[in-house]
């Protein structure tokens, strides 16, 4: 009778088994290139760009004036409003150097820069007050305006041949960062005084209202260059930006975004090319990135800033664009706290000696968030710094950045991949016990010269198709 019941048993135990085996494989996502790729191009079908009426309002006519020490922000802003209430149209920048402080876009106004026109940004820090409505590293605050700013507008462009010039230096903006490279010296302020950055990150801790976190006069945190704040419909084609005090491209809360054949040569500290925050439906093309940090940085908020807003980055693709110097060529985080999601990279190249890693995806347990379903493909870099494609959950550790947060990472695809010289590591994944990284997958990816092909600690097994390092098959 015993054995009839441990027979019975062991009988009951192996169908469970093997249920769970069937669940556990229905849970796993088979990263499909072609499905993705076919998700992608249904994205870009339903991106809006921008399309402006047929009226041009020219600068000079507002009384601006092109020799490159007239303050001409009177004429911009009047320029911009007229076209505003007027339906729409362009606001045409000719040739010539324009100094002026911030520029405040309004809804169905495309800001046109000529060839041969040349922003020059104030350097008059109180030229960028009053103090409006923006985010410093992943953090809402009452801050200086951005240099080129939009809030809550709909159909805005920055377009053109010409040159926005931030001027910052190691005299202007940079030297608030605290390093000598930068212009700082001893006895000055900088970002990291406890009235900046340690004030602004207890303000975030303790859920004080943003428009409460005031800073500005007085304190020492840079404005981004270009940000459209709560936006719908935005693009930014054919400009340089040169010369950011702080990130380049922020777009943040905004829906879609189309950034197409811009330059960005830009080599201050936390010079991000692009960093799409809170955003969704974002496409990045024919741009080039040569940066003084990540290239492109998809981001979502930090610690409980992120978690208020609670909107995910998700439907991100980019495309067709050359990554030279910078942290990261495209990168996912570190302010991630509401998360990252559909991200779609293709017919990219990445070289530079002082490009540190081409995919990157940092975050940590006070960040927690989550990232998934990130494809990669076409892919050509001739020289990386420390990796190919780093995952790190452990960011910024020694800065006292454990928390309660496990970040979840799934569902990376990297395809037709070559990499010439790829540094230290060809994969270098950093994972959690409690949340191992899952479903990490290599097709037909060749990576050569890498000192060590791969360095994977707390990840389900990378699953290799087609794939060398170092001349071994993997």
């Amino acid at each position: 009778m015993k054995l009839k019941i441990f027979a019975k048993l062991s009988a009951l135990l192996s169908v469970m088994g093997f249920l769970l085996f069937l669940s556990c494989k229905a849970g796993k996502t088979e990263l499909s290139s072609e499905k993705a790729w076919n998700r992608a191009d249904k994205i870009l079908e339903d991106i809006v760009v921008p399309h402006f009426p047929n009226r041009t309002f020219d600068v000079t006519e507002y009384g601006a004036k092109a020799d490159g020490s007239t303050n001409n922000s009177e004429a911009f802003r009047k320029a911009i409003a007229d076209c505003n209430a007027a339906g729409g149209g362009m606001v045409l920048v000719p040739a010539g150097k324009y100094v002026t402080g911030p520029i405040h876009l309004k809804s169905n106004v495309n800001f046109h820069l000529a060839e041969g026109a040349e922003i020059l940004f104030s350097q008059d820090k109180s030229d960028y007050l009053p103090m409006v409505h923006t985010s410093y590293e992943g953090v809402e605050l009452m801050n200086y305006s951005p240099l080129i700013y939009a809030f809550n507008q709909e159909n805005i462009a920055v377009t053109g041949k010409g040159v926005f010039n931030g001027r910052a230096d190691n005299k202007n903006w940079w030297d608030w960062v605290g390093k000598e490279e930068y212009g700082y010296k001893e006895g000055m302020p900088k970002q990291t005084d406890e009235q900046n950055l340690p004030r602004l990150r207890k303000m975030n801790e303790d859920g004080v209202a943003v428009e409460e976190r005031t800073f500005g006069e007085g304190y020492n945190l840079r404005p981004t260059f270009f940000e459209p704040f709560g936006c719908e419909n935005v693009l930014v084609q054919g400009v340089t930006f040169t010369n950011a005090p702080f990130w380049v491209m922020h777009p943040i809360k905004c829906n879609n975004v189309t950034v197409d054949g811009v330059t960005v040569r830009s080599h201050g500290p936390n010079n991000d090319g692009c960093d799409p925050e809170y955003s969704k439906n974002v496409h990045i093309k024919n741009c080039l990135f040569d940066t003084g940090d990540d290239c492109i940085a998809i981001k979502s908020g930090r610690n409980n800033d992120g978690r208020r807003v609670a909107i995910p980055s998700e439907n991100i693709i980019v495309e067709d664009c050359v990554m030279k110097d910078g942290h990261g060529g495209v990168v996912m985080g570190s302010e991630i706290s509401a998360g990252v999601r559909n991200v779609f990279v293709r017919n990219c190249q990445m070289d530079s000696p002082n490009l540190d890693r081409a995919i990157r995806i940092k975050t940590n347990t006070l960040r927690g968030g989550f990232v998934e379903d990130v494809y990669v493909k076409d892919l050509q870099v001739g020289q990386v710094k420390e990796a190919v494609l780093k995952i790190n959950t452990y960011y910024g550790i020694y800065a006292n950045q454990e928390g309660e947060f496990i970040p979840t990472i799934k569902n990376i695809l990297l395809e037709n991949v070559v990499v010439e010289n790829g540094g230290e590591y060809g994969l270098l994944i950093k994972g959690r016990e409690q949340s191992p990284v899952q479903n990490v997958k290599l097709k037909n990816v060749t990576i050569k010269n890498t000192e060590t092909p791969l360095q994977v600690e707390n990840c389900e097994p990378v699953t290799f198709v087609n794939t060398t390092i170092n001349g071994k098959e993997y």
